[in-house]
């Protein structure tokens, strides 16, 4: 009988990470590995880790710390890093931190099962070698398809596996295994970005752009739904350029239909739009397509024109303005979210206020703000016209405390509404919880049920806004079939 293995994923950072850990999760799973949850319960803790700011990249280096005090005081024998800062750093990271036994790159994720076996078997792998993966496909979208094969894609895994992997019935699995019972799954629907927004060194390290084929999209999201998902959510590092390497810069406005169709999905969202590249044909898809959630992520970043131009990026305070009155003017309830940056190298106090101009008027229901800090490799990064950190750090409080303000008036403004809200939570001691289709998974607030009555995780349930607190919204759920109809039929 072969050795049991026990391994354990930790995953920080975004939506994508996630995605990435459960694929992670299938590959071992396939290869006889046993997942448990905890990492003090595994033979080896896999540290999926976050590259993107300093505060990110701290708790991961943190979690990596701690998994590692696990050592000797347990079953734990081994913690390895994966993930962005694992592949943004690589031999760095693991000369500065001797206390993770590996080191792994995305071109490691194939073979992660060996890998790690190597790891507990107290041989070493030579830690990854960090480069820039933007020069890894053609500079020509329409040539990276056939190219991509060669590289490393964390999340793309197909769908059409050797019948060996495959469930005995239903939606042939993709690569991937559920790490949690939520109701709400991520699929990623590209990787990378073409993009070149002086302040951000992700492309550098996810590579370009290139888009998942719909089949294996539409696969894995059928494949979700046979294991109880209701929700699904795109991600990407820009959802608004999906399809363009595949000769369609249109494709999501086909794709989003047809997986609203999907047996058992009852809510499809898309997060990480840019705003320069949003298209009317695309507003009107988000907006009136039944079980699509009419709710725009949108990259503003800022909204002084001179600022962004020194991001690298595009737009102002009015065609902000304008674009969020396109999009309400087709659906009044739509959800809107976005992140800013203060204290960018160069920005007035002019600048600022054009910012809170724009804040002020744009009604947003999550509004996440940062200060500015430098990211090595980023041109950013070589600016002159640095802010002294006391500066941005007034700045970021003075916006947050706008913000603050600002989101909690518009959970006030939705007082009254009736939403669709999707049953995420039902506990004895801390009651219900959801989220309506303005709201995302852990960026925004949620929905307080008023009654646990006749609610169960998964169940969509129509709901009357009678109040809030700051940005969620309490709810009193109405009777109904999507209460009380499914209930009975159980």
């Amino acid at each position: 009988m072969p050795e049991r293995r026990t391994v354990a994923l930790v995953t920080l950072g975004c939506a994508r990470n996630e995605v990435d850990s459960e694929e992670l999760a299938g590959r071992l799973e396939a290869d006889g590995w046993e997942l448990v949850e905890d990492a003090e319960d595994a033979d080896v803790a896999v540290v999926n880790t976050c590259g993107f700011v300093e505060a990110a990249k701290k708790d991961s280096v943190d979690a990596l710390l701690e998994a590692n005090d696990l050592k000797g005081h347990g079953r734990t024998q081994a913690v390895v890093a994966v993930g962005c800062m694992a592949e943004r750093y690589g031999k760095d990271l693991a000369e500065a931190l001797p206390e993770a036994d590996g080191v792994l790159g995305f071109d490691d994720y194939a073979n992660i099962s060996d890998r790690l076996q190597t790891i507990l078997s107290g041989g070493i792998h030579a830690s990854h070698t960090p480069k820039d993966r933007r020069k890894l496909l053609p500079i020509s979208p329409a040539e990276r398809q056939s190219a991509g094969a060669d590289v490393a894609l964390p999340g793309h895994a197909p769908a059409d596996l050797p019948d060996g992997l495959a469930p005995a019935s239903g939606p042939r699995a993709p690569l991937r295994r559920r790490l949690d019972g939520s109701p709400v799954a991520s699929v990623k629907l590209a990787s990378g970005c073409d993009r070149r927004c002086s302040f951000c060194a992700i492309p550098s390290f996810r590579g370009s752009f290139i888009s998942r084929r719909p089949s294996d999209v539409l696969n894995e999201a059928r494949w979700l739904a046979g294991q109880g998902v209701k929700e699904i959510m795109l991600v990407s590092e820009n959802n608004t350029s999906y399809g363009k390497d595949l000769g369609d810069i249109r494709l999501l406005e086909s794709l989003l239909p047809e997986l609203a169709e999907v047996d058992g999905i009852e809510r499809v969202r898309v997060s990480y739009l840019q705003p320069a590249e949003m298209r009317p044909g695309l507003i009107d898809v988000l907006t009136s397509t039944p079980k699509v959630a009419p709710y725009f992520d949108l990259s503003f970043q800022h909204s002084a024109p001179g600022v962004l131009r020194a991001m690298r990026r595009f737009g102002d305070t009015d065609r902000f303005l304008e674009l969020l009155d396109t999009i309400r003017a087709k659906a009044p309830q739509a959800g809107v979210r976005s992140n800013f940056i203060v204290g960018f190298p160069g920005e007035t106090e002019d600048d600022l206020a054009e910012l809170e101009r724009f804040l002020s008027g744009a009604r947003l229901d999550a509004i996440g703000v940062f200060g500015y800090s430098d990211e090595e490799g980023t041109e950013a990064a070589t600016y002159e016209n640095k802010l002294d950190e006391d500066v941005v750090a007034d700045r970021l409080a003075r916006v947050s405390r706008l913000a603050e303000e600002l989101v909690s008036q518009r959970a006030e403004e939705r007082v009254g509404e009736t939403l669709q809200v999707l049953v995420e939570s039902v506990d004895g001691e801390d009651g219900a919880y959801g989220r309506a289709a303005h709201q995302a998974p852990e960026t925004d607030g949620q929905v307080v049920f008023t009654s646990r009555e006749g609610l169960r995780v998964g169940l969509v349930v129509e709901a009357k806004v009678i109040g809030t607190e700051g940005v969620d919204l309490v709810a009193e759920p109405l009777p109904g079939p999507s209460v009380s109809g499914e209930e009975e039929a159980r």
